[in-house]
């Protein structure tokens, strides 16, 4: 076990190659969710809706530390450098999960 933990093996030996095997068989059949990484959407993200009005997602992160008052301003901005979009943002709704916690903002516009 000593001589696997620091790799004293001659390369091209069976003991090698078995090591190898090994840390592949680890890297390629170890599935996602047992590291729990999961791929993160985009930060701004343009959502299907109806006619005339325009919806992003937007991350918790991006919204929490503005006032209420000023999301639309910062929702605006945030999409125009994101996606560059000029857009008027009318209003901005949290988005709640089960336990009433943020996961995320919801802007509404108008192009």
């Amino acid at each position: 076990m000593k001589s696997f933990l620091f790799w004293e093996f001659p390369r091209a030996s069976w003991q090698y190659d078995v090591a190898v095997a090994l840390i592949l068989a680890f890297i390629f059949l170890t599935p996602r969710g047992f590291f729990k990484d999961q791929p993160r959407p985009a930060s701004v993200v343009q959502m299907p809706s109806e006619p005339g009005v325009t919806v992003f997602w937007l991350e918790t992160s991006l919204l929490s530390p503005v006032a209420e008052a000023q999301r639309p301003a910062q929702a605006a901005e945030l999409i125009r450098k994101r996606l560059g979009k000029g857009i008027q943002v009318v209003r901005v709704e949290p988005v709640h999960d089960a336990e009433g916690e943020i996961r995320g903002y919801l802007a509404l516009s108008r192009p």
